[in-house]
């Protein structure tokens, strides 16, 4: 039973210690907490302790902060292997949108996706997640009501989170023709901050502070400067973090570049939106680079300002993108944050797809090591939200905090552990976690939630929005054409 008063001390074949700003690593260290807060990191502490727990051949590690936390069913998955976009139900035909968008959700379905995503973060080593969901299967953004649920939901989990419901005041469509042109509700959007906005007043600091918020404007091409500038100066009065999906695609920089007459980045600038609270999520496309060829000077203005590059690997790998490179990033003075945004919610596959896509983009093995990428999942996300107490494990921290089990036949010889999760670990290899002195897993089991009734009711509920896709599709296809096989399906024959 969780006791804030209790004193715990943990101990492992190994443990990540924080010194003099740096992680360190303590073989046979401890680690103790009470009070949701840690007391010491160390070897041999000698106060009185309620509870001692040892957990052998495992590491102890500071939780992972996700910066663009999976919080939906994902279908973005949809589009692994099924293109272009706007055939396949990726941007709204004209025909939808002239028949009046709707919820393809329940909210009783919208409800069960958050929860079981938070479980999802959770499973995965992630103590700290800003969710991201698509807004495709939305009339429009999402509303206070679900995330008033979330926040309830995310308590009930133990999952520390910073809430917001996006909003936008456009959206992309598919004409006749097949060209893409854009809608705009100023009005809409706008009262899609305001109402976001008095979400930050009401819900900031609840359930003991697990619980707190942000602003998430939707992808920049479908804000408009009035929307952005009311953010920016929202988020200032507010004091909360700003998140927008910004530099992430080619449709996004020549809508950008059409509208505005400039990369998506100068644009943010001339508006004064960016601080050293926004995070940009993804910044793959920026100028110059492969994917932005030609003059520009966006990461000089990202760093400039201070802004915070919100790297998410696998999403991004998946599509052929990448950061030019992760290396570069750091060596120009970018803050940068790591998030999962697609499924699996995975942050080390993350990490790893990261690091192997930075090595390649260099030609050099030694351009970027294990400890880049597990800073940037920690010590980054904390140094994005301004939380000195989160990501390390120090005296005067919050506990919060994943044993990595290293005893696994399937993981291979130790010899650094950060370096063996970067080589052969999964999200799967978390064993226990605490959040905020809470234990909210252990051995792999959440308290509250049925792992395999949970998965058969997101199937049924995956299944279910992937029959409605045709509604939205361009041409209005059946769904076997807009979604493709590997291998030619051969099915039972009816009796």
């Amino acid at each position: 039973m969780y006791s804030a008063n209790k004193r715990t001390l943990m101990t492992a074949a190994w443990v990540v210690g924080h010194e003099a700003g740096r992680h360190i690593l303590m073989p046979q260290g401890e680690v103790v907490y009470q009070d949701r807060e840690i007391l010491y990191v160390g070897h041999g502490f000698p106060g009185e302790v309620d509870e001692r727990i040892d957990c052998g051949q495992a590491l102890i590690a500071p939780g992972f902060i996700d910066l663009d936390a999976l919080s939906d069913l994902d279908t973005t998955i949809l589009s692994f292997d099924n293109h272009p976009a706007w055939r396949k139900g990726r941007v709204w035909p004209k025909s939808y949108m002239d028949a009046g968008p709707y919820e393809m959700y329940q909210p009783e379905e919208l409800v069960f996706q958050k929860r079981h995503a938070f479980g999802q973060l959770i499973r995965n080593g992630v103590t700290t997640a800003l969710p991201i969901a698509s807004l495709y299967y939305r009339e429009w953004g999402e509303t206070v009501e679900e995330f008033e649920g979330a926040a309830d939901a995310a308590a009930e989990l133990g999952l520390r989170i910073y809430l917001g419901p996006a909003y936008r005041t456009g959206n992309p469509y598919v004409l006749p023709d097949g060209s893409i042109g854009l809608f705009f509700d100023e009005q809409r959007g706008l009262q899609g901050l305001d109402d976001a906005i008095a979400f930050c007043g009401r819900m900031e600091g609840r359930h003991g502070g697990l619980v707190r918020t942000m602003l998430a404007p939707d992808r920049i091409e479908t804000c408009t400067a009035q929307l952005l500038r009311r953010t920016s100066a929202a988020g200032r009065e507010l004091g909360v973090p700003v998140r927008l999906h910004c530099s992430q695609g080619e449709f996004e920089r020549q809508t950008v570049s059409r509208l505005h007459g400039m990369s998506s980045v100068e644009w943010l600038e001339s508006l004064d939106f960016l601080t050293d609270r926004t995070l940009l999520p993804h910044g793959t496309h920026v100028s110059p680079s492969r994917f932005a060829p030609g003059p520009g000077r966006d990461l000089e203005i990202i760093a400039e300002r201070g802004a915070v590059i919100v790297h998410c690997p696998l999403v991004a790998a998946r599509f052929g993108n990448g950061l030019e490179s992760f290396a570069s990033y750091r060596a120009r003075g970018i803050r940068i944050g790591l998030g999962t945004d697609t499924s699996p919610p995975d942050m080390l596959l993350n990490m790893q797809i990261g690091l192997m896509v930075c090595r390649i983009a260099e030609g050099r093995a030694d351009v970027c090591r294990a400890e880049d990428y597990f800073d940037a999942a920690t010590l980054g996300g904390a140094d994005a939200l301004g939380r000195p107490d989160l990501g390390r494990l120090a005296p005067g921290c919050r506990a919060d905090l994943v044993v990595w089990d290293l005893a696994g036949p399937d993981l291979g010889q130790v010899i650094d552990p950060i370096q063996t999760l970067m080589i052969s670990a999964s999200g799967r290899d978390a064993c226990t976690v605490v959040i905020d002195g809470r234990t909210v897993m252990h051995q792999r089991q959440i308290p509250g939630i049925d792992h395999a009734a949970d998965a058969v009711r997101a199937q049924r509920q995956f299944e279910g929005l992937m029959q409605k896709y045709p509604q939205r599709t361009f041409g209005h296809p059946p769904a076997s054409e807009i979604f493709s096989s590997a291998y030619r399906v051969v099915r039972k024959s009816p009796a």
